[in-house]
């Protein structure tokens, strides 16, 4: 083998590396150091490697995967409740639903509890997330979009009717001051 497979130091410090550039929950850093083990495989074992001894690192590097996310989570450098909390404030401010958030947060493997407390069902954040949503697509009190079209769009997203509908009707100065609660 032209190099050695990864052991759980270096997968350790890689994990660190990503989290330094990257915020990742415990699902997402298993699917990253997964990875990074297959591309040993594939670029360092060499043509000349033995391919049952190639399987046997993979599978022993990948077993240390679940002990090195522990040892993240010991050093709280890993927290997918932390992360939740970070994102669905990301995404609310980006003028993304409730439902958008919830489903974003479970694709990235958090678990639905983190999620829901992450994610507040709050009539007055959903309303200034589509005030900040109508704001990026220049509608409603922004702008001069067809008000059909924009329901629409607004549907896809997730936004409720009602919220939607009571969103197109506010006054630009009543949006702004909602889009701005965001940020507080």
């Amino acid at each position: 083998m032209a190099s050695k497979p990864p052991d759980e130091n270096k997968l350790y410090e890689a994990a660190l590396n990503h989290l330094a550039r990257y915020a990742a929950t415990e699902m997402s850093m298993g699917q990253v150091l997964s990875r990074k083990i297959d591309r040993w495989a594939r670029l360092y074992a060499g043509d000349d490697a033995d391919p049952e001894a190639v399987t046997a690192a993979v599978r022993r590097a990948k077993a240390a995967i679940p002990t090195v996310i522990a040892r993240l989570k010991a050093a709280n450098v890993l927290n997918d409740t932390a992360f939740a909390a970070s994102r669905a404030r990301r995404l609310t401010r980006e003028g993304k639903p409730r439902r958008y958030a919830l489903a974003h947060l479970a694709a990235k493997g958090v678990a639905p509890a983190a999620a829901q407390a992450a994610v507040a069902d709050d009539p007055a954040r959903e309303l200034a997330a589509a005030c900040a949503f109508l704001r990026r697509k220049r509608a409603g009190p922004f702008g001069e979009a067809p008000e059909l079209k924009i329901l629409a769009a607004m549907a896809r997203m997730g936004f409720a009717q009602e919220v939607a509908r009571r969103a197109l009707r506010l006054e630009r100065g009543e949006a702004e001051a909602l889009i701005k609660s965001l940020h507080e």
